[in-house]
């Protein structure tokens, strides 16, 4: 039975600008993944189906990372599991390298998971509480069966000790880390390979302020090190901002907007990602009090059946506050196509332009850090902020008062 979606196809990506000079790595057309449900009875029969990702695209460079953003629910961690095929896509195609995997199975799926790997959310659920951290991060070999030259226990002792874990704890099992140590093994397990992309599943949404930093750290580490390329899905704001060169907010299984990661924050122009920009809390007590929140009302809709049209006028104050009827009618009644409406910069919106109220400004995550050390939260040394941003140098001369 053929399901039709109201999905639209959209304009490829461009690639112009920066990343247009780095190899396309990734290809997402057309993403689709529907969950089936059946009624419950004596004779149950085919439902409505959950329209977990319901129609999106995106290119990935090689050392580049794409952020996604989006509420609970909205489609993100299917989205990143999908692509790597942990769960079937229901439509759309997966080109890697310029080849289309999304059917490949078997074998050939099997080597290609030597190229494209996962860190999960969960630091303590990912891993095998049975088994050592060796037998964990040696597990990629063992299953792709490969000996690396100086043998499986060297390279794993080795991962580890890349990663900032001792060599030594190669015989200890996960329940004798903490939650940042564990995160530091999925990676571990996630690198052993040497993939091209690494898909990180809110990998830090579990952790502490200064863990958080010291993975992100890493995880930058890494992808320099190895140039890899990143799909990288959060709720942080801020910390997306800091590790992405591009970014998708997500919103009930569809992407409303795409932008290089400065144009985005410094201009959104889809409403529900002006929202999202002016619910991040303010350091500062004076500012949050000043600011003006854009609030959305309602719950976020069922995946089993969302609005018509754009899927977003249900909670979008445009449409409540600014747009005529005329204007409100084409809002449910046409689902919006992503369009370019700058270089790098798509928009599934029929109606975009700037907030009407100013939209936080994030501080980026080196400020954030560097202003939680000073107030003595957390270590600078830890979060790689440099002392002297920190703890001035006392024999330097003063600022001149004014």
């Amino acid at each position: 039975m053929t399901t039709t979606t109201d999905h639209v196809t959209t304009t490829a990506p461009s690639t112009s600008g920066a990343s247009g000079d780095r190899e396309v790595i990734l290809r997402v057309g057309g993403l689709v993944k529907h969950f089936p449900r059946r009624t419950k009875g004596i004779l149950p029969r085919a439902d409505d189906p959950v329209k977990a990702v319901d129609g999106i695209d995106f290119v990935l460079h090689r050392g580049e990372t794409l952020g996604i953003v989006g509420e609970s629910g909205c489609g993100k961690s299917t989205a990143g599991r999908t692509v790597l095929q942990l769960i079937k896509p229901t439509a759309g195609t997966i080109e890697y390298l310029g080849k289309d995997v999304t059917g490949v199975h078997g074998r050939q799926w099997r080597r290609l998971r030597t190229e494209m790997q996962m860190v999960f959310q969960d630091p303590y659920g990912s891993l095998n509480p049975r088994q050592t951290i060796g037998s964990i991060v040696g597990a990629p070999f063992a299953i792709q069966g490969i000996k690396p030259p100086g043998g499986v226990k060297a390279e794993v002792q080795s991962l580890l000790e890349r990663v900032g874990l001792n060599p030594e704890h190669y015989n200890r099992y996960p329940h004798e880390f903490s939650g940042g140590q564990r995160q530091r093994i999925g990676v571990a397990r996630a690198l052993a390979l040497r993939p091209s992309v690494i898909v990180c599943d809110e990998p830090v949404s579990a952790l502490d302020v200064s863990i958080q930093a010291q993975v992100v750290n890493l995880l930058e580490d890494i992808q320099n090190e190895f140039n890899l390329s990143y799909v990288f899905i959060a709720h942080d704001l801020s910390v997306v901002r800091h590790i992405s060169d591009r970014v998708a907010v997500m919103y009930l299984g569809k992407f409303m907007e795409t932008a290089d990661r400065d144009e985005l924050y410094a201009n959104p122009l889809h409403p529900y990602t002006q929202a999202l920009l002016s619910a991040v809390p303010l350091p500062d007590p004076r500012k949050e009090g000043k600011r003006r929140r854009i609030l959305l009302t309602g719950d976020l809709p069922s995946p089993i059946n969302p609005p018509s049209g754009c899927v977003f006028h249900t909670r979008c104050p445009k449409f409540r506050e600014e747009l005529s009827d005329a204007d409100k009618q084409r809002c449910i009644g046409e689902v919006p196509q992503q369009r370019e409406v700058a270089p790098m910069h798509q928009v599934a919106c029929h109606f975009p332009g700037p907030a009407t109220v100013d939209v936080v400004k994030l501080e980026s995550v080196e400020d954030m850090f560097a202003r939680a050390a000073a107030e003595g939260a957390v270590n600078a040394e830890d979060v790689g902020v440099p002392a002297a941003s920190v703890h001035p140098d006392p024999t330097a001369a003063p600022e001149p008062q004014t």
